[in-house]
């Protein structure tokens, strides 16, 4: 009776608990944030980290703990912002020093903590500071005739 997990579970059952399982991965690595002494003196630490976790978690297409190019040009359209597959593999290179073709956790908390002012970091500031002003309308759209379109 033994059964690999992905084997017992399918469709949304399975998408959460690798989505949990993704979740706990990263909050050990923001507790190593946390626990880091050269963060100390960081402001509001825990709910930067969370924020962090949370929008790694939106992007990272494939659950696997990593932000590929197709999840970058993803995020940067979702953010509109859209981008060249050129400067996104340079906005990787720069996040990760041009040591992957992907940004991991760790390099995107880094990135966002970090003092250098990546382009990344600033799409993503932005998009933050954007969103703050303009509450999302909740509900269906209000229904439109013809001659109102333009």
């Amino acid at each position: 009776m033994s059964v690999a997990l992905s084997n017992r579970f399918q469709g949304g059952k399975a998408f959460g608990l690798l989505k949990a399982r993704q979740e706990r991965r990263l909050a050990e690595i923001n507790r190593e944030f946390l626990c880091d002494q050269k963060y100390g003196d960081e402001e509001s630490l825990p709910e930067k980290l969370a924020a962090f976790k949370e929008k790694y978690m939106e992007f990272d297409l494939n659950n696997e703990g990593e932000i590929d190019l197709m999840s970058l040009k993803r995020m940067m359209e979702k953010l509109g912002v859209p981008k060249t597959h050129l400067e996104m593999k340079k906005m990787i290179s720069e996040v990760t020093g041009g040591v992957s073709d992907t940004i991991s956790y760790r390099d995107f908390v880094n990135m966002m903590l970090g003092k250098r002012s990546a382009v990344l970091k600033l799409v993503m500031m932005f998009e933050g500071k954007a969103n703050e002003g303009s509450p999302k309308p909740v509900g269906p759209p209000p229904e439109r005739d013809i001659a109102s379109l333009p």
